[in-house]
């Protein structure tokens, strides 16, 4: 199966108040052919640390089945609680033992999970971005390969003068202040 670049996006909620929008985005970017939702998780941790995960897709109920729970793998979350959790670990030490996939050294690991803070909530949605694949094919024709990539900080577009305060407080998506 060829695939586009893969991100995962977390975004975090203090008190989600869920109105359709955001899923109505993503179905807009799908029916667009610019994205696909490959694997979709919200994640609820209580005061203590301790989660709720629930499933959530614009997936066909073919595309579903082809990708499973892939975030849940990626991040060491089993969907079907503690049992999904160490039989996907396992499944995941299997394939590195064998070669199927790169080993992630833990100074370079990334835990998602330890970064939600208690008491609020998250969606982990796992993108395929199909408008980049003409862009990754052509680079890839023209021997070039990936140095690094990430989103840039609307402040540091302050500091070099390509918006204003003012517009990137809107596009922030920084969390709230504490009180």
């Amino acid at each position: 199966m060829a695939i586009g670049p893969v991100q995962l996006l977390v975004v975090g909620f203090d008190n989600p108040d869920f109105h359709g929008e955001i899923v109505a985005e993503l179905e807009r970017l799908r029916e667009s052919d610019t994205v696909r939702v490959i694997d979709g998780l919200a994640v609820h941790k209580d005061a203590n640390g301790d989660m709720e995960v629930a499933h959530l897709s614009n997936l066909t109920r073919d595309e579903a089945i082809e990708v499973g729970s892939t975030i849940g793998a990626l991040v060491g979350l089993g969907i079907a609680g503690e049992e999904g959790a160490v039989a996907g670990a396992e499944a995941g030490a299997e394939n590195a033992a064998e070669g199927n996939l790169g080993a992630v050294a833990d100074e370079e690991a990334w835990d998602v999970l330890a970064d939600i803070p208690n008491g609020s909530a998250a969606a982990l949605v796992l993108l395929e971005h199909h408008w980049a694949v003409p862009l990754r094919d052509a680079i890839a024709r023209a021997g070039g390969f990936r140095i690094n990539d990430g989103f840039i900080h609307p402040e540091d577009l302050v500091a070099i003068g390509l918006l204003a305060e003012e517009e990137a407080e809107e596009h922030a998506l920084e969390a709230p202040a504490k009180s």
